[in-house]
């Protein structure tokens, strides 16, 4: 942890090493060889933890910044959303492997990599570009905050996904 704390804070490389963590993740959660079920937990935790943090922390305050697409950040919320859809769905599959299970597990691969390719490729763009160095310091530490709370709630249970998901 203390290597972490002496890495930039920048929030868009935070927010890329999570978008990599995912991607590990779901290769993991399709290894037969792989505990999928931890996977899969991980992934839970991570992915609720991460929209969460972005949602209190980050898109609200691009959406000050003149350069940033505040339709792409509004799209972005959506996305959580959606993300978090098809993540109960996975989670209420009883039987890790089945067919159930890897159907559901491709729509939630969908539906977050169709995310994290939009949001690098138009809200993260645009933050590298026009929010300055310290601010996205700040924004950074304040994601890893609320991030680190999040994670500390059990954020990834699948009852917190449900009222999530259920609003």
């Amino acid at each position: 942890m203390a290597a972490d704390k002496q890495e930039t804070k920048d929030v868009v490389a935070v927010i890329l090493k999570d978008h990599r963590t995912m991607e590990d993740l779901f290769r993991r959660m399709r290894s037969v060889e792989a505990d999928r079920a931890g996977a899969l937990a991980k992934f839970s935790a991570l992915l609720v933890a991460h929209g969460e943090a972005e949602e209190a922390e980050v898109y609200g305050a691009l959406k000050r910044f003149k350069d940033v697409d505040n339709a792409e950040v509004e799209h972005g919320t959506k996305e959580h959303a959606e993300g978090n859809d098809a993540l109960l769905a996975l989670l209420e599959v009883s039987e890790v492997g089945s067919d159930a299970w890897d159907a559901r597990l491709e729509d939630l691969v969908k539906a977050v990599t169709h995310h994290l390719d939009e949001e690098e490729r138009t809200i993260l763009n645009d933050a590298r570009e026009n929010v300055p160095d310290e601010r996205r310091a700040e924004l950074g530490a304040a994601f890893l905050r609320e991030r680190e709370r999040q994670l500390a709630a059990d954020c990834g249970s699948v009852e917190n996904v449900r009222a999530a998901v259920r609003g």
